[in-house]
This record gives structure tokens, sequence and C-alpha cells, in this order.
């Protein structure tokens, strides 16, 4: 039987009113569908049969946002992201109708992607889907962990309650982020201010300097030192525009160099080895894989599809590869911590917590644990690199500014010496 399009005036949990279009072959399965979304029926219609109306398509997100919005982003900041995720669930927490609380989140929104995407879930929605298939239509803002977490929470009956875990997931994630960000960012800023600083004394006040010295000194040779500099100075200055043109060749070059499975690769095991940063880079990984891995075993998802899901959203193709041997060997029939022995990645403590989780069954909180611990100690790593780095920096920028300033001082204190000894 073709289906058709029914008009239906329902009233929620809480009595409102509310309406909505549903396809279906008949009365009777708009009924179920309309209690599948917690709506009680009040008034049902055909509306148009579908035979004689342009049939209706799934909203993704590319069909529903406008070619104008074509050069903007069409992801969902993190922090979005991870307040929108509180809100609904603290919203289902309290009762309300998944389509009523979707309704009042995107109302709360300006102009947007996240705007946008509530729009078409709700329509998704009304027309019949679940809401793990609607977020699956919109992967550049939901990712595969955060479809497969609610779609367990549907399974489970518990959707509430896993958009709970997954909203403190996302903060948690958020928070290491931003911590390991901080660090890396420090020495990023101050490299910036030293090589900006240095290219503007090279540029334009060494050849003022130079001047001054071919005026004064008559043609005497510099300083080894204060050649140096100069000549620096000159070839800077004379090849700027090539200069230039390189590193905006180079940047894009580079950038799609480090989208290559093996170049990421190798950039990926460099910065587990890398001195200062590569522990800490080792610690929130693994913290990262740990704690989404908890998660999906605590909403309910089987622990082959957790690792295929905890492998993707790893951020590190080290582990990731570690994460696949795991996912094979257990398929083989090992253990968990004999998995884990076997990739070397993961340290003995972490191996130790998990095999006590196995024992114990409780392996999702063990995991948790092991994540917090691993969070705490980045906090400790954060401080004593910054700590560490502060001076390192400033040494640094009082080298190079410093070479320049003795380099245009040198000529300056030879003619004194000179003049004294006259």
């Amino acid at each position: 039987m073709q289906p058709i399009l029914f008009s239906c005036w329902a009233l929620d949990s809480l009595g409102v009113e509310v309406h909505v279009s549903i396809n279906a072959a008949d009365k009777d399965e708009v009924v179920e569908k309309l209690r599948k979304l917690n709506l009680f029926p009040k008034k049902i219609e055909v509306l148009q049969d579908v035979r004689f109306i342009v049939p209706h398509k799934k909203s993704t997100a590319k069909s529903k946002i406008p070619f104008a919005s074509f050069f903007k982003t069409k992801t969902v900041p993190a922090k979005t992201m991870m307040i929108f995720t509180r809100q609904l669930a603290t919203l289902l927490d309290a009762g309300l109708p998944l389509l009523r609380s979707l309704t009042m989140l995107e109302d709360q929104q300006t102009e947007g992607v996240l705007k946008d995407v509530l729009g078409q879930l709700r329509d998704d929605i009304q027309s019949g889907e679940a809401l793990s298939d609607a977020m699956g239509h919109h992967p550049l803002v939901f990712n595969r962990l955060f479809v497969k977490m609610v779609k367990a929470g549907e399974l489970g009956g518990v959707l509430d309650t896993v958009l709970d875990r997954l909203a403190e997931f996302s903060e948690k994630a958020h928070k290491l982020k931003a911590k390991v960000k901080s660090a890396m960012m420090y020495p990023a800023i101050v490299l910036t201010i030293a090589i900006t600083i240095v290219t503007g004394l090279l540029i334009f006040i060494v050849p003022k300097f130079e001047k001054i010295f071919s005026d004064i000194m008559g043609g005497k040779p510099l300083p080894f030192l204060t050649r140096m500099v100069v000549d620096t100075s000159n070839g800077l200055k004379d090849n700027i525009i090539w200069i230039v043109l390189v590193i905006g060749i180079a940047y894009p070059l580079i950038s799609m160099l480090l989208k290559k499975p093996r170049v990421i690769r190798v950039v990926d095991r460099w910065l587990f080895s890398m001195p200062l940063f590569g522990d800490l880079v080792r610690m929130s990984t693994i913290s990262q894989f740990t704690r989404t891995l908890a998660t999906l075993i605590m909403s309910g998802v089987p622990i082959l599809q957790a690792l295929t899901n905890a492998k993707e959203t790893s951020g590190n193709s080290v582990v990731a590869d570690a994460i696949t041997m795991i996912h094979n060997n257990l398929k083989e029939g090992e253990s968990i911590q004999q998995a884990m022995t076997a990739s070397g990645i993961f340290p003995v403590m972490v191996v130790g917590m998990v095999a006590v989780g196995e024992e114990t069954g409780s392996l999702a909180k063990m995991l948790m644990k092991v994540a917090d611990f691993y969070d705490e100690e980045v906090d400790t790593a954060v401080a004593g690199l910054t700590s560490l780095m502060e001076p390192i920096m400033i040494v640094l920028l009082a080298v190079l500014i410093g070479t320049i300033v003795v380099a245009l001082f040198l000529p300056l204190i030879g003619i004194v010496s000179g003049m004294q000894d006259m």
C-alpha cells in the first residue's frame, strides 16, 4: 500500500498540543508512531496522498543549508555542543518530550549551523525517525561516537542518562584539550613575539645603523658579529617577497601532507617521543581513550563496537593502531588485559587496573578511574611545563634580541675606545 501523508494534532506528556505530519499506510500506523514519540493522538486527518506530491526527503545538512552559507563553517564549536548536550539531557531528565525539548533548544539558538540542524532534527523526528538516525544525517555536527551512544540510549530506554554521560564526557574532554593547548600555547606565543621583534629589528633598525657605520667608520671593517647581523638583515630585506611566497606556498602543501595517513603516523610517533611534550601527549591521549571506552560501555555499547568507536575518536594514529590490535585480539578470545599488554602502548598501571576491572566485572568504572588519574597527571604536567618553559623562553628571547643589540653597539664601542686612545 502506498503511504499517505497524515496531519496530526496530539498532546505531549504535559498536555501541550503539538502538530506533526506523518507518512503512514493507515491511521493505526500513525497512532503507533505518535506513541513512540510519547504523544497522545487527538485528531488525525488525511492531508494528501503521497502519490500525488513530491516524496518526502530525509533532511541533510547539505540539502537544508542554503547556498548562501556555502562558504560558512558547517561544524559547531565543541563548547556549543557541550552546552547543547547538557541542556538536552536536563530537559529530558525533567520529563519534557523530545520534540518539545528540541524546539525549546532551537528557539534559544541564534542564527547558525546548530539552529538549522535542530530544526532538521525536529522535522525528521516528526516524520517518524529515531533521534540517532536523524543525527546520523549530520556527521559534521554529531560524530559517530555521539550517534552510537544515543542509539544505545534509545534501545535501552535511558536516553536522558546517556545524554548526561555524553555531556559529562564532553565537558571533561574539552577541559583536557584546553589544558594541553594552554601548555603548547605559551611557547608558541613567545616564539611568535620573538620572531616578530627580531624580524622588525633586522628589516627596519639594522639598515639605519649600517648607514651610520658606513659614515663614521670610513670604510673600516665591521666586527664579525656586526657583519653577520648586517648580512642577515640585507638578505632578509632583499628577499622578503620570495620568503613570503615560499611560506605562502609551503603552508597549504604542509597542510595537505599532514592529512596523509603515512605522514600522520610519522607525526604522531614523533609527538609521543618529543622531549618535554611527549609525556603530556601520551597521558592526554590515554585519558581520552579510556574515558571514551568507559562512557560507551556504561551506555550499553558492546565492547567490540565500543573499541571501534573509541578508535575513531582517539585523535592519535599510534593509539588507533593499538586499539585495532586490541579489537582483533579480543575477537580471537584474548582478554582485554592481554590485548592491551601486547599493544605495547599502555603503561603497566593502566593494564593492571583494566585487569582488576575485568576480574570484578567493573571494567567501565576502572577505565573511568584511569581517565581521572591521567587528567590529574596532565594538570601536574601542564603546571610543570609552564614553570619550566617560562625561563627558557625568556632566555631565548633575551639571547636573540641581546645578540642584535650587542652587534649594533660593538662598532660604536670600538670608535669610542679609539677616540680615548688618541
